[in-house]
């Protein structure tokens, strides 16, 4: 039976999570914004307010406070920034886990922004973006949800681009904070060693934030219609690997079909016993890395094959990777395959629950885009349920080559150089 909620005086979502077995405790906060949020004036603005979360409050008035803190504890905290949410999390020894609450709820709600922090945070931020777009392993995720979601805010880079940070202004930056960092939008999870009083001691923090009210939501991305050419996005590089990516669009997290299309992905490409592993690296030799995997925000997903690719072999390697494509689409999987790939999904999630830190994340997710916690077991049922027509049923709707996207970091200045190379799609 799902796990609902509990809630704070000011409506705010927890969950405490104790297990036994460990020592430790993750606290962990989440925020229903990110890019996909964004308007163009703040196009960057959940990434950098994240960054701001760590730069001081007034009770500990600078960086160095903030870290001195947790590292007299040995204890690890971070945050991250993705198109619909934004993280925080403390892991920390269980007894002292009243100092990770307390920390985090300071961080999100009496950080001061100060000018002078942002404008250096700014150039930090640039770097970054920098960082990534000179990487060509982060930066082809970048570019493949550029041509895929061409138009809408998921196209869009997380961390904004250089220019958005210098033009961002403080006023828009805190407005648009303010609009999102409320209890409706907020979940808490404290999953591991929990201590006693958990309860009160979220109450007397995170319990005392205003309300606000009902923010804007997200431009849905719609249907995405067929076209005779590949969307295609690429950035030019003299490389000898090419990293290339390819994307077909999916359903959304709230889809039934989600399980099947997981089951479908591993299959295809997310184990080093899978159809284009196998193909692709074991037998021809033509990649070092080729997976696929299965991603998906509230109201769209994609179906995701990355490989790195010899530039003298690109042809040959992308006809191997049409063809089991085509092949898995045309024949289907095997009764042996989706039994393997289920209990390859199993052990990976039971291996996973084992640590403090993806317990909380299995809660927090759940609980900010369903509203619900679905237990483990009914997780695993889900999946045992999918069948051979199942993952057939969904490689024939994802599998639409009129809607794939194409991204590669390569010696191709145009988007025609890097299509000669796609085979021919019947």
């Amino acid at each position: 039976m799902a796990i609902k909620a509990k809630k704070l005086k000011n409506g705010m979502r927890y969950h405490l999570v104790p297990f036994p077995g460990t020592d430790a405790a993750t606290v962990l906060v989440l925020t229903k914004v990110g890019a996909r949020y964004e308007p163009l004036k703040v196009w960057g603005g959940s990434h950098f307010i994240e960054h701001l979360m760590f730069k001081g409050t007034k009770k500990r008035p600078n960086t160095i406070d903030i870290s001195l803190e947790i590292d007299r504890y040995g204890a690890a905290f971070n945050a991250y920034t993705g198109k619909d949410l934004t993280g925080y999390y403390v892991k920390i020894a269980g007894n002292k886990a009243h100092v990770a609450i307390d920390l985090l709820h300071d961080m999100l709600f009496n950080s001061k922004y100060a000018p002078a922090e942002m404008k250096k945070e700014k150039q930090v931020i640039i770097e970054e973006i920098k960082m990534y777009e000179e990487n060509p392993i982060m930066h082809i995720d970048d570019l493949i949800e550029r041509a895929m979601f061409d138009g809408n805010p998921l196209g869009r880079e997380i961390a904004g681009t250089s220019k958005s940070m210098i033009d961002m202004k403080r006023s828009d930056l805190i407005s648009f904070r303010d609009k999102y960092y409320i209890p409706s939008e907020m979940v808490v999870v404290i999953a591991g060693n929990v201590p006693k009083g958990a309860k009160a001691l979220l109450e007397k923090t995170f319990g005392k934030v205003a309300q606000g009210t009902e923010p804007d939501s997200y431009l849905p991305f719609g249907d995405m219609p067929e076209r005779k050419t590949p969307r295609v996005s690429i950035q030019y590089k003299e490389l000898e690997q090419i990293q290339l990516a390819l994307a077909f669009p999916a359903p959304g997290k709230h889809d039934e079909k989600t399980q099947a299309l997981k089951i479908f992905a591993s299959i295809l490409g997310g184990t080093m016993s899978s159809r284009l592993f196998i193909e692709v690296r074991e037998k021809r030799g033509l990649a070092y890395f080729v997976r696929a995997s299965s991603e998906a925000y509230e109201d769209v997903g994609m179906l995701l094959i990355r490989a790195g690719l010899n530039r003298e072999r690109l042809d040959e390697a992308l006809n191997a990777i049409f063809k089991e494509l085509k092949k898995i689409k045309r024949e289907g999987v095997t009764v042996q395959e989706l039994k393997f790939a289920k209990d390859h999904a199993e052990g990976a999630a039971k291996l996973s629950l084992e640590d403090s830190s993806n317990r909380a994340e299995f809660y927090g997710r759940q609980e900010l885009f369903f509203d619900k916690v679905e237990t483990l077991d009914e997780k695993l049922t889900k999946i045992r349920e999918v069948t051979v027509k199942d993952v057939q049923d969904i490689a024939n709707e994802i599998l639409n080559f009129q809607k794939l996207s194409i991204a590669a970091v390569g010696p191709y200045k145009t988007d025609a150089a890097l299509l000669k190379h796609v085979p021919v799609i019947n």
